[in-house]
C-alpha cells in the first residue's frame, strides 16, 4: 500500500467513527486554538505597549527629579531639583537634537457653558517634535510666547469633544483655565486616546507664573541625534546636572533619567516572556489530547486485530502495519490541528471585538501549532503503531 492509499484508508476511518474521532481530536482543537489565541493576544499587547511608549518620543531621555523612583525631600516636603536653566545646559550639549522642559498640573478648563477637568503641560517649541505630536490644525506655541509668558493654549483631541460642539473649529476661541483666559492658537491631531489627547500645552514661563508659582519644572525631555548616542548622552546630563547641582563624589544624584528606548525593550521582552509562558500552558493541551490519540489508537488496534492478522497473511509486511496505523494518528492530529486553527483565529478575532484589545496572528503561531500537533500525533500515535506491526499473524487471526 503505497503513501496515498494509506492516507485514504485512514481518512475513511474517521469518517467511519466521526463522532469518536471528535472526541479524539477535542483535545487537539483546543490546545492549538489556545495556542494561537495566546500569542496572538500577547503579540497585539506587546505591539500596543510598544505603540505607546514609542508615542512618548524617540530617542527620548526623561530627566526627572528624585532620587532613585522618589522626589528628594527636605524639611519643607518635596523638593523640585529641576530648573529652566538646566534644561538651557543640556541644550548646549553636542549630541543632543531637542530639549523640553516641562511643568504639569491639574486644572479646570471652561469654554462658554461647558467645564472639563484636564491637565496643563507647560512647556517650549520643541515639545511637539521631541513627543511626535502633529497639529490638525493651527499651531504651535512659539519661543516668542514663552519668552512673554504668553496666555495661549495648544488644545488636545479630548479637550476640544468636551469643551466645544462638534464642527466647531477651536482656533481663536477664547478658554479659562483656573478663571484665567486663553487662546486657542492649535489643535492637535488624535494620538489615539491616553494623557496627550487630555491636556492643554502652553508656555512653560506662563505655567510657572501663573500656575505652579515655582521656578522649577516636573521634567525635561531630552532627544538625542539618533539611538546610537542615547547612552552618550545619558552619561553627559547625568555629568552636567551634578556639577551644576553643586553633588560631591559621596552624594546621590538629585534626579534620575528614564531612557525610553531601555524601557520600551525592557517591557517587550517581559511581555514577550509572559506571551510563551501561557502559551506554553496552554499547549499542555495538546499533550493532553496526544494522550488521547494513543487512547483511541490501542483501542483500535485491539479492534482491528483479525484486520491485522488477514494483512500480514497476504504478504503486508511490519512497516506497512506500522505506517498504516501512524499515518492513521497523524491524519487524526493533523484535522484537529486545522480544526482548532480556524477556531484560534476566530476566537482571536472576537477577542479583539468584545474586550478592544488588539491581537496579531502571526503566520508563525499558526505554523508552530500546526507543526506541534503533527509531532504528537506521530510520537502518540507510534506505540499503538509499533504494537500494530508486532502482532503474530497466527493469534491475530485467531482473535475474536
Amino acid at each position: 500500500m503505497n503513501f496515498l492509499s494509506a492516507l485514504i484508508v485512514a481518512w475513511r476511518g474517521l469518517l467511519a467513527n466521526k463522532m469518536r474521532s471528535l472526541l479524539t481530536m477535542l483535545g487537539i482543537i483546543i490546545g492549538v486554538a489556545a495556542v494561537i489565541i495566546m500569542i496572538s493576544v500577547g503579540g497585539g499587547a506587546t505591539q500596543q505597549i510598544t505603540s505607546r511608549i514609542a508615542s512618548m518620543g524617540s530617542n527620548l531621555l526623561i530627566v526627572m527629579p528624585g532620587a532613585g523612583f522618589g522626589p528628594v525631600r527636605g524639611a519643607g516636603g518635596v523638593v523640585n531639583t529641576l530648573t529652566l536653566d538646566d534644561a538651557r545646559a543640556i541644550a548646549d550639549l553636542p549630541l543632543v537634537q531637542n530639549v523640553a522642559p516641562e511643568a504639569s498640573r491639574g486644572v479646570t478648563a471652561v469654554a462658554g457653558s461647558r467645564t472639563w477637568a484636564t491637565s496643563i503641560a507647560g512647556t517650549t517649541g520643541p515639545y511637539q517634535a521631541i513627543k511626535n505630536l502633529p497639529l490638525e490644525t493651527g499651531a504651535f506655541f512659539t519661543a516668542e510666547d514663552v519668552d512673554q509668558a504668553a496666555l495661549v493654549a495648544v488644545l488636545g483631541q479630548t479637550v476640544v469633544a468636551n469643551l466645544f460642539p462638534a464642527g466647531v473649529n477651536p482656533i481663536g476661541a477664547t478658554i479659562r483655565l483656573n478663571n484665567l483666559e486663553f487662546t486657542v492658537v492649535g489643535v492637535l491631531a488624535s494620538q489615539g486616546g491616553g494623557n496627550q489627547d487630555d491636556r492643554v500645552y502652553i508656555p512653560v514661563t506662563t505655567a510657572q507664573r501663573r500656575f505652579t508659582g515655582e521656578n522649577s519644572v516636573s521634567a525635561i525631555n531630552i532627544q538625542a541625534q539618533d539611538e546610537m548616542s542615547l547612552a552618550t548622552v545619558q552619561d553627559e546630563v547625568t555629568f552636567l546636572l551634578r556639577q551644576r547641582h553643586r553633588l560631591n563624589d559621596q552624594q546621590e544624584d538629585d534626579f534620575f533619567i528614564q531612557n525610553m528606548t531601555a524601557v520600551l525593550d525592557t517591557v517587550a521582552e517581559a511581555t514577550k516572556t509572559m506571551t510563551m509562558l501561557l502559551a506554553s500552558v496552554a499547549a499542555v493541551s495538546l499533550l493532553v489530547g496526544g494522550i488521547g490519540i494513543m487512547n483511541i489508537m490501542l483501542v483500535s488496534v485491539t479492534e482491528r486485530t483479525k484486520e491485522i492478522g488477514i494483512r500480514m497473511a497476504v504478504g503486508a509486511t511490519g512497516g506497512a502495519i506500522l505506517g498504516q496505523f501512524l499515518i492513521e494518528a497523524i491524519v487524526l492530529s493533523l484535522a484537529g490541528g486545522f480544526i482548532g486553527m480556524l477556531a484560534g483565529v476566530i476566537m482571536s478575532k472576537v477577542v479583539s471585538q468584545l474586550a478592544g484589545w488588539p491581537t496579531v496572528i502571526a503566520p508563525g503561531s499558526i505554523v508552530l501549532a500546526i507543526g506541534f500537533a503533527a509531532l504528537v500525533g506521530i510520537f502518540f500515535g507510534y506505540y499503538p503503531a509499533r504494537k500494530a506491526a508486532s502482532a503474530d499473524p497466527i493469534e491475530a487471526l485467531r482473535f475474536e
